[in-house]
């Protein structure tokens, strides 16, 4: 089985939708999909009523979902590990133990060729629009990845 860990900053915004999204497209027989934050702001809370509002919009159900923190040993339990931007890729490389743990970690969006910027943009302190483009980044992005990491 795959195992894939989407990370972000607190893990209520951007990782828990990409949580969502790509365990929505895999058959859970051969992949599990998590999510963590590098960040211990929200630790046992649901994502952002925002997120959960998106999702939903998209037949998707994140409420269930809980933030916890990125920890050592998930270097061990997942086969890649997806940093939603630059400073949580850093975060999460830092705490690297060897290659092996660094060549886990990719920037989300690098598996996306069209877009330029390879920073997934944070909607927390903005409107829903901007849940929505993420969302619709992640949905696009994740639909990549599936490609890529084949069903």
């Amino acid at each position: 089985m795959t195992r894939i860990l989407m990370v972000c900053l607190g893990n209520i915004c951007r990782s828990p939708l990409a949580h969502g999204i790509m365990q929505s497209k895999h058959s859970e027989d051969h992949y599990y999909v998590d999510s963590a934050g590098t960040a211990a702001y929200h630790i046992g809370n649901a994502p952002d009523k925002r997120s959960i509002a998106v999702a939903k919009q998209n037949d998707l159900d994140i409420s269930t979902q809980s933030a916890r923190q990125f920890k050592v040993s998930d270097f061990d339990a997942f086969d890649y590990i997806y940093a939603m931007d630059e400073s949580n890729y850093s975060d999460i490389i830092n705490i690297a133990r060897n290659s092996d743990d660094i060549e886990k970690v990719k920037l989300f969006l690098e598996a996306n060729p069209s877009i330029q910027n390879k920073n997934m943009p944070d909607p927390y302190y903005g409107g829903s629009d901007g849940f929505e483009y993420v969302f619709n980044l992640i949905n696009e992005t994740c639909d990549l990845l599936v490609k890529e990491l084949g069903n």
